[in-house]
């Protein structure tokens, strides 16, 4: 997917200060933390004399923030780049750039490519885009991939889109080296902002208007401030102490760094959402250990439980990869048991993708075919949303409160709203404005949304 950086309202603010800025305008791909990583790029620009653009119609410069953790995500960017050659054609000095995972894994592969790439920048060389942007324009080619151990942006202040949600990446990199995992490679090593930092951004958001902040990180459980002597459990009670009434959520767990004393966060604090994404990968320990997961099926189970127990009502999600190497059906059938145990009610769902110069590509053979990779994955999600659908058939009748978040993607006249967890609610506008807190009753559940009746 992509997601378009800026509205026409907040587009048209920044070329209002110097109609003869040159235009940019940026395409995410992939996860929350390119999307908050596109709000750094964005500032960085802006400061910098540049106008962020809501269309690549009227751009001098395009840059696609890119994902490299499947195959398909990189397909799509090559995809995309066929198709930005009709706009090279009517703009024959149009800058288009690669920024992110894909640009630090493929590095100088990808100048030149298909014609048209002249700017790649990994994901810890966003401050020399301004000045490669202004080479570029007089036809030069540039690239920037040195991964860093202590870029953290936080000095930096995200150009944010509208709404009443916000992303926040409190650390970056990862030092997990999952066997099928790009990212270490990408992004480097673990460094955590300050808590400080931390804190003070949340403060603004709140009293920018924003009722609910996501904490993001590769591994976010694992971020630690060693000079102030705060670990990720410390932050999040900070963060719920200073501010009450702001909705608190945060991602990726690791399963190993999921603490009780984080769970006791949970617990504690009624502002820290009852909400976890807990990623097992795979139900079977034999594969577990295979991925470099550092737990088994068993340990994971106890984590779910010990959450269970301190957490009533939490909604928990997960990620899962089917046909990962030597994956047996016996495996596949493990993953599908845990998966009727723990009873999750949201999954990310993929087949295993080999990944260049991961531990799994040079040491296991990606050897489970296509189509049984297919038939497996099939099998996820066919169970998946049978359990998902249950769960939620379940909450009809239940009262939640949700944040509004503005017009339904589906009908006008409609809105939509996110539960405490993290459930899509849908209901009829009556005159709602975005970031109202509202009780809603839930009237009818499908597997996917909540379809509620507003409480007055």
């Amino acid at each position: 997917m992509y997601i378009d950086l800026m509205s026409p309202k907040k587009q048209a603010d920044k070329n209002s200060t110097n109609p003869k800025a040159k235009k940019v305008y940026i395409e995410t791909y992939g996860c929350q933390m390119n999307q908050a990583d596109s709000e750094v790029v964005a500032s960085i620009l802006a400061n910098d004399g540049f106008a962020i653009t809501d269309t690549a119609d009227n751009a001098d410069v395009i840059l696609l923030n890119t994902c490299s953790v499947r195959d398909n995500a990189e397909q799509k960017i090559f995809h995309r780049l066929s198709h930005l050659r009709q706009y090279k054609k009517k703009k024959f000095k149009l800058v288009v750039g690669i920024l992110g995972c894909m640009a630090e894994r493929l590095k100088t592969k990808l100048i030149g490519e298909r014609d048209l790439v002249s700017i790649v920048v990994g994901p810890d060389e966003y401050r020399s885009l301004p000045s490669l942007i202004t080479q570029a324009l007089k036809g030069e080619q540039g690239i920037a991939v040195e991964l860093s151990k202590v870029e953290t942006y936080e000095d930096i202040t995200p150009l944010r889109t509208e709404g009443v949600s916000a992303w926040l990446s409190i650390m970056r990199g990862c030092n997990n080296y999952c066997a099928f995992c790009v990212v270490p490679y990408t992004r480097g090593r673990e460094r955590s902002s300050s808590y400080d930092s931390v804190l003070q951004q949340t403060i603004g958001l709140y009293e920018s208007g924003v009722k609910e902040v996501t904490l993001l990180g590769q591994n976010v459980n694992s971020y630690n401030d060693l000079n102030a002597k705060k670990d990720f459990p410390k932050l999040l009670e900070g963060i719920a102490q200073a501010l009450p009434y702001l909705r608190i959520r945060y991602s990726t767990s690791h399963p190993h760094d999921m603490s009780d004393e984080l769970i006791y966060a949970h617990e504690k604090y009624d502002n820290i959402c009852n909400f976890i994404h807990l990623p097992i990968q795979s139900g079977s320990s034999k594969i577990l250990k295979k991925m470099r997961r550092d737990y088994t099926a068993d340990e994971y189970l106890e984590r779910i439980a010990m959450i269970r127990k301190h957490v009533p009502g939490v909604s928990l999600s997960t990620d899962i990869i089917s046909g990962y190497c030597t994956e047996t059906e016996e495996d596949h059938q493990m993953t599908l048991d845990l998966m009727k145990e723990v009873r999750y009610d949201g999954a990310f769902m993929f087949k295993y993708s080999e990944r260049g110069n991961t531990l799994a590509e040079k040491k296991y053979p990606d050897d489970v075919p296509e189509e049984v990779k297919t038939r497996r994955l099939e099998e996820i999600i066919f169970q998946q949303r049978a359990i998902a659908g249950e769960i939620n058939e379940a909450e009809v009748g239940k009262t939640h409160e949700i944040l509004v978040e503005g017009p339904s993607k589906k009908k006008e006249e409609m809105w939509q709203g996110r539960s405490d967890t993290n459930k899509m609610c849908i209901f009829p506008y009556n005159g709602e404005k975005e970031g109202d807190l509202l009780k809603a009753k839930v009237v009818s559940a499908n597997s996917a949304t909540l379809f509620v009746e507003v409480v007055k």
